[in-house]
């Protein structure tokens, strides 16, 4: 194995805030939720290369044989046997559109995927001008999927490649949380008005989490099952583009990272029926100047535990459990897009206490903690890599 190197040169955070809080006309948000920058950099910790040659890729998921299934946005799943990277992808995947921010996201395995061979995979489905983020499910058969169905799919379509979300993450009971972005930016519209408005209209999808049963319909207990005009998949809602979200093993809990626009980017413990409140009560500026709403709290919103600023584009998410790092025992690891790391988040039950940084040098996609307790990482680059982060020992 190799070192991967780290980032050499990142512009400090600190100027980077100044620069986002001198915008003209702009007034720092100010809420019950201090801001986080700059963090101090972890230690005792290197990254190791164990696979490259991925093109961009989003989500993986380890098999019982200890091989693991990596989707690549473009729209392959890849198989990685005994540390290598099968040249042929696995066939019968569904047809993506790879426009912007979409394509094949995220895979999970069926909880009983022993006896039932069933994998998940998020995409986005149609062309640029009309997509929805989708989930399809099919029987791993060697190297191809059989039986492939779309179990899911946005009732509403939408224009421009941004903001799927795409997340998934089993429930004891067999049921599937996932992540459905507001949708884009202005201008992007929907119903005449900005699209990301529909994060806060429970009669859409958009800026949701959704939790179903395995076969993709709304799962009987959900919050809104019996309100008239509301969507029965809802579980909660207010979100802008959930990319990183995780069940606690512990206590159950579900967090959740989420991107802001121009600072603002959100780390949420996710509760069934609550409000998150975008883009009606959030820490975020326009990408061209002024704030988006001068409420940073209201009395129905559910606040977040950290707000970032600047926006480190959140992806990833764990709660790790294993045996490397024993002092991270606890904690949640978050990966940034944007300054190409990954965040401990040190928690004392659900309040986050500090952070620190793992600066890996490319952009993090996704944080997964592997059946054999390790931390890996995939980077969102066109040459992207599978790494595991190790205890240096000194």
């Amino acid at each position: 194995m190799i070192p991967f190197p780290r980032l050499r040169a990142l512009l400090p955070v600190t100027l980077l805030l100044a620069g986002w809080l001198s915008t003209a006309g702009c007034s720092e948000p100010t809420g019950p939720v201090p801001l986080t920058g700059d963090v101090p950099e972890a230690s005792r910790w290197r990254a190791e290369v164990l696979v490259e040659g991925l093109e961009h890729p989003w989500g993986i998921a380890w098999l019982p044989d200890g091989s693991a299934l990596v989707t690549e946005r473009p729209g392959r799943l890849r198989l990685i046997r005994d540390g290598q990277l099968l040249a042929e992808p696995i066939a019968g995947v569904p047809e993506v559109c790879a426009c912007g921010q979409g394509g094949l996201m995220d895979v999970a395995l069926h909880p009983d995927f022993a006896n039932n061979q069933w994998v998940y995979l998020t995409f986005a489905a149609g062309t640029e001008d009309a997509n929805r983020t989708s989930i399809a499910r099919g029987r791993l058969d060697g190297m191809r999927l059989r039986d492939l169905e779309v179990i899911y799919a946005n009732p509403d379509a939408k224009q421009g490649g941004q903001h799927f979300g795409s997340r998934l993450v089993w429930l004891p009971d067999n049921s599937l949380l996932v992540s459905i972005g507001d949708g884009g930016n202005p201008p992007t519209s929907f119903r005449g008005a900005n699209i990301r408005d529909q994060a806060q209209n429970l009669g859409t999808d958009f800026g949701k989490i959704l939790r179903l049963r395995d076969d993709g319909s709304p799962h009987p207990d959900n919050p809104f099952n019996d309100r008239a005009g509301a969507r029965a998949e809802i579980h909660s809602f207010g979100h802008r583009n959930i990319q990183g979200m995780v069940r606690d093993p512990i206590s159950g809990r579900v967090w959740a990272n989420e991107h802001g626009a121009r600072g603002g980017d959100e780390l949420n413990l996710i509760q069934a029926g609550h409000n998150y409140g975008w883009p009606e009560v959030t820490y975020s500026m326009e990408y061209w100047g002024p704030r988006i709403s001068e409420k940073t709290k209201r009395a129905d919103v559910t606040q977040p535990k950290i707000v970032w600023t600047p926006s480190k584009a959140p992806s990833g998410l764990i709660f790790y459990t294993g045996n490397e790092f024993p002092h991270w025992r606890g904690n949640l690891l978050s990966g940034a897009l944007r300054f190409g790391q990954v965040r401990r988040i040190v928690l004392d039950d659900t309040r986050a206490m500090k952070e620190e940084k793992l600066s890996i040098g490319q952009r993090v996609r996704d944080v997964r903690q592997g059946p054999d307790g390790g931390i890996y990482v995939l980077t969102d680059e066109p040459d992207g890599a599978l790494l595991r982060i190790r205890p240096t020992g000194d």
